[in-house]
């Protein structure tokens, strides 16, 4: 299972600069002036997780085999975007394909980068972005609905969350907690933007990474409950061009635990509800990314999908067992092997082997 996290914000907020220090790449052209990304950049990076390694060097496997997780660069967007201003065309067409979405705010000061507003105020740059999104899902629902088109697929379910969200955007409300009352196959049936599970992330200056600003407790305050990650997207780059042993120096200096990848990455898995399973053996030890809530024969399904028609059991070592007890050998000898069925709900950091009829 892979999925996309679309970074998006307004023009000259760090769009591109962000994305290259995540993606360690010089793909997007970072420029000082709107739509430098005309195109969306993609960078699929492995998603970083220090029990891989372990579990790697136990079972002694020829290849460690991390999961993947794909950043998407999103042309910067204006206000009248649902209308064709900027690229919004492009835009929205591009933030239909991805999973979650990273909005990407200001919340620093600078004379030297052009801003298209005159103040920084990045709950008013949220805002904006959010009512362009709005008045595009209310545009296309507008079609599937309001029109009785004959290719709205019959599903009871689907309609209703349609509908729903619908009566809500005509209002001038945002349709987000319906999330909390539709199965989540539903929900990304439904290709609503307002739908989709968002991160912010407040670029800041160096001094503000660790301890925030006033923009960053602005969007706090404002935000509660929302996923809000602190980085300074200048700094991120600047600890890519570095060696690993100089770049731990720089963020020991700067007070820094962990990269803004780690922590993107820790907040996109914890939005769209998703944890880590593995598989080990002597030829590989291989990550997976699955639903938090996942049955084993699913889980099996996202290996390959005869795993899960054929399923029979599936093996199962916690993550900590497998590393006290060295491996799967000393955890069947302790008792710590687990065989379990069809109704298994696989933890995160289980270590499983499944058995299936071809």
């Amino acid at each position: 299972m892979s999925f996309k996290v679309g970074i998006v914000g307004l023009p000259n907020v760090g769009k591109s600069t962000m994305f290259n220090a995540l993606t360690k790449s010089k793909n997007a052209e970072a420029a000082n002036f709107p739509f430098c990304t005309i195109e969306p950049n993609v960078g699929v990076v492995s998603v970083p997780d220090e029990r891989i390694q372990k579990i790697s060097k136990i079972a002694i496997s020829k290849k460690t085999i991390p999961t993947l997780i794909t950043f998407v660069d999103i042309a910067g967007l204006v206000a009248g975007a649902s209308k064709g201003e900027g690229l919004g065309n492009k835009f929205l067409s591009h933030i239909r394909e991805v999973d979650t979405i990273v909005h990407l705010l200001r919340c620093f000061e600078s004379d030297e980068i052009q801003n298209i507003n005159k103040t920084v105020d990045p709950v008013r740059d949220f805002e904006i972005i959010e009512t362009e999104l709005m008045l595009a899902d209310l545009e296309s629902l507008e079609k599937r609905i309001g029109k009785k088109n004959k290719n709205v697929v019959e599903n009871e379910d689907l309609n209703k969350l349609l509908e729903q969200a619908y009566a809500l955007l005509k209002n001038g409300k945002n349709p987000c907690s319906l999330r909390n009352n539709f199965d989540s196959k539903i929900i990304n049936s439904a290709s609503i933007l307002t739908l989709k599970p968002k991160i912010i992330v407040c670029n800041t200056e160096e001094g503000s990474i660790v301890s925030g600003n006033q923009y960053t407790k602005l969007i706090k305050e404002h935000f509660k409950g929302e996923e809000i990650v602190n980085i300074s997207a200048e700094i991120e780059q600047q600890i890519t061009e570095l060696g690993d042993s100089e770049a731990l120096e720089f963020m020991k200096d700067l007070n820094i635990q962990e990269t803004g990848l780690d922590r993107v990455i820790r907040s996109s898995y914890k939005a769209l509800d998703l944890s880590t399973y593995f598989t080990a053996g002597p030829e590989e030890t291989r990550a997976w990314t699955i639903p938090t809530v996942c049955k084993a024969p699913d889980a099996a399904e996202v290996i390959h999908t005869d795993f899960k028609k054929g399923f029979i059991k599936v093996e199962t070592i916690g993550y900590e067992d497998f590393i006290q007890c060295n491996g799967e050998s000393g955890a069947r000898d302790k008792g710590k092997l687990r065989i379990e069925g069809k109704d298994y709900l696989v933890k995160d950091g289980d270590v499983l082997h499944f058995r299936f009829n071809t």
